[in-house]
This record gives C-alpha cells, structure tokens and sequence, in this order.
C-alpha cells in the first residue's frame, strides 16, 4: 500500500488533474467527507488528509510515502528525511514583505532601523533579513497578518501573497518578493529504496503529468 498525504483546499483541488493523470482517482471528496484515510480506484494507493503544516512531518516518520506541500512549507520545516523530486508548478505564489501604506521600508532598512517583522514563517523571515543584514524581532502569528501592521503590532508581515487583492483591501503593499512559493511532490527517503517497485512509477507518472500539462 502506498499512502499520500495530501491537505484540502487549493493543494488538493490541484492536485487532482496529476493524480488523474498518474491513474489516480479518489472515491471521496475531502471537502464534504468527514474522513481522514481516502481510498482511491487503486487497491495499492490511499490518501490521507492532514494539515499542510503536518504534510512534511507524515512523509519524514514514513506514514506516507508520498506527500504534496508548498515550498514554503518544507523550508519551515527544514526538509529532514525528504526527497524532492519534482516541482508541480501548482498552488503558485510569493512569498511577500509587505507594509501599511504610508511606511518608508526602504528608508527604513538603509537607516538601519530595527523593525517588528509578523509572521508564521519565522525560519524564512529569519534567514532573509539576516542575509539582507536587517535587525528584526519576528512575532509568531498563525493567522489574520494582514492586522498586525494595520494595529501597530509590527512594522511590517512576510506571508504568502497570490493575488494581492487581500493586502490592497486592508491598505498593505508589497514592498519585497522574499521568493517564489509552488507545491513540491515530497518521498520518504526509506520508501524510495524499500519500495521502489511501487513508488518510482508514481514518480514517473506525476512526472509526465507535470511536463505535459498544458
């Protein structure tokens, strides 16, 4: 049995083009069902639905062999245990610096200010500025970013931006694209040797998926 972890919404939503392709179909809808194991048209293949934070963590202790997450997530979560071998080109967007209208970044960093920085991706938010050689103190937030800069908790948020609209609504901007974020096919590396017969056609399956997706 192979297992897949895979989380709902947008993931899962785009991943099922590849899973079809690959010969994968699910018997279920996440969205309406109340389970967490999904069967599939294959005896040999299962999915299982987490959360996208926990996708990397499933395929590194080997609960599933495979799993589907965003970039960004696997650099927050370092990545240990895990091979990446392909680059799915779904669930694009930026990773974003972005501020309340009205505050001077760019001024901010040349006069070397020291600024609040609010964000749920620390590791990412960490290792750019530090590159950059910007002080900050970053403040852990799971949710709702946007309302950080607007209450004067910080100076500015790093978080995922794909269309904008949602920064613009709350009279935020964008002022630095950290990078580009898109969901990665993730292998337990155990797996991969073990049970190679049944995981490497997988990979040759989404593979030919990716490259011939129009």
């Amino acid at each position: 049995m192979i297992t897949i972890a895979l989380s709902k919404g947008r993931i899962f939503e785009e991943t099922l083009p590849l899973l079809a392709a690959a010969g994968i179909t699910p018997l279920e809808d996440p969205e309406t069902s109340r389970k967490l194991i999904i069967d599939t048209n294959r005896s040999d293949v299962r999915l299982i639905i987490v959360r996208a934070s926990d996708t990397p963590t499933y395929v590194q202790y080997g609960a599933a062999e495979l799993g589907i997450t965003g970039k960004d997530t696997l650099l927050e979560h370092g990545g240990t245990g895990l091979y990446q071998p392909i680059d799915l080109g779904i669930a694009s967007c930026r990773m974003m610096v972005a501020v309340k209208e009205g505050f001077d970044y760019a001024n901010a960093v040349k006069q070397g200010a020291r600024l609040r920085i609010a964000t749920k991706y620390i590791q990412i938010a960490r290792e750019h500025f530090a590159v950059k050689g910007v002080h900050v103190d970053l403040i852990k937030l799971y949710g709702s970013m946007e309302l950080a800069p607007l209450v004067g908790l910080a100076d500015a948020i790093v978080d995922l931006v794909s269309t904008g609209k949602t920064l613009q609504a709350n009279n935020l901007r964008a002022v630095e694209e950290i990078l580009p974020i898109s969901a990665r096919l993730i292998v337990n590396q155990a797996a991969l040797k073990l049970k190679r017969a049944a995981v490497q056609p997988l990979l040759e399956a989404f593979s030919h998926a990716v490259a011939n997706r129009v």
